[in-house]
């Protein structure tokens, strides 16, 4: 009878052992090899996130194959903080994978693009639709003194230090981060070949970036900007003013104005070019980089004048002298006042 009860024992133990070793190695393999992502997507975990939050994101966007499967797996594994970031999921990713990447923080950067911001106000609101920081976080750093100075910038000049194009980042990239990181796109903006007819201008890297911001200001034209920046360039040598309309929008801080008038120049500011000779403070927008390339290439000639022509073409009719300057000027406004009248 004993021997019996002790078979009988054996038996069940190893019946056990059995059925632990193969629960075991299914929960393994479920682990490690079921699928966990049922849809291509991003999943976002923002500074701070947890667990729930982030499986209620991937539910509510149809992306998880079994919330409860997933929730034992990060529970046996006690998963409870996560690492913020973008994480791009594929189709068919694995629970393993997917508990990975969130604890290691394997992120996916983002595609960051900006162009022909006019202020760092409205920069920051471009920015924060891409980053996890809001557009009040970003305005609130672009005023940083302590952060523009530590970028090598002044508050007029700071603009420069965003080169407008496509940059990856991490979504949780900091205002403070992203700053410095721009820092290392300009430097790197400011290639040999472009440092080498900067220093032929005379002009700092500042300087030519505020001189292509006007050159960008007045015309959306890339064939005609460097014959714009060489009239700008022939005043500077010259002494002349720049007298530029852009400048003086800046100023006002009115970008819809369609006509300077005689009571806008009286601005007082040091960006009102009609009133105070030579660049102003600093940048007046975000220029492309053919603009200041452009600068950085300008035409040679002798031309000290330009006004945008009579057919509304976004090109301009380009003087030596006041006088012939003077009727460009006065045939754009003859062919201003008839389109008034028309609408």
């Amino acid at each position: 009878m004993i021997r019996k009860r002790r078979k009988a024992l054996t038996i069940i133990l190893l019946a056990s052992i059995l059925c632990i070793g193969l629960w075991g190695g299914l929960t393994i393999y479920n682990y490690r090899f079921r699928t966990a992502i049922t849809e291509e997507g991003s999943l976002y975990v923002p500074t701070g996130g947890t667990l729930d939050g982030a499986i209620d994101s991937l539910v509510t966007h149809g992306m998880l194959a079994n919330e409860a499967r997933l929730r034992r797996f990060a529970m046996l594994r006690d998963l409870h903080e996560l690492r913020p970031g973008h994480y791009r999921l594929s189709q068919g990713t694995s629970y393993s994978t997917l508990l990975n990447r969130l604890q290691s923080g394997s992120q996916t950067p983002v595609r960051v693009t900006f162009n022909n911001a006019r202020t760092t106000d409205r920069l920051a609101a471009i920015v924060s639709r891409y980053l996890e920081a809001d557009s009040a976080t970003f305005a609130e750093a672009f005023r940083d003194d302590s952060l523009i100075q530590a970028a090598g910038f002044t508050a007029p000049t700071f603009m420069a230090t965003f080169i407008p194009n496509t940059y990856e980042l991490y979504w949780n990239t900091t205002p403070s981060s992203f700053v410095r990181r721009m820092r290392q796109e300009y430097d790197r903006f400011w290639n040999d070949e472009r440092e080498m007819r900067r220093q032929a201008l005379g002009l700092s890297r500042e300087e030519v970036i505020t001189l292509a911001s006007i050159v960008y200001e007045e015309t959306k034209q890339s064939d005609e900007m460097p014959r714009i920046a060489g009239v700008y360039l022939n005043r500077l040598r010259c002494g002349m003013p720049l007298q530029a309309d852009p400048t003086v929008k800046f100023a006002l801080g009115d970008f819809t104005l369609r006509r300077i008038l005689h009571r806008h120049l009286t601005v007082d500011s040091p960006y009102n070019t009609y009133k105070y000779a030579g660049l102003p403070p600093g940048p007046i927008c975000m220029p492309s980089i053919r603009a200041i390339d452009a600068t950085l290439q300008p035409e040679t000639h002798d031309y000290l004048y330009f006004c945008a022509r009579d057919d509304f073409s976004g090109y301009h009719n380009f003087a030596r002298t006041l006088s012939e300057h003077n009727r460009n000027a006065a045939a754009y406004a003859r062919a201003l006042n008839r389109l008034q009248q028309q609408q």
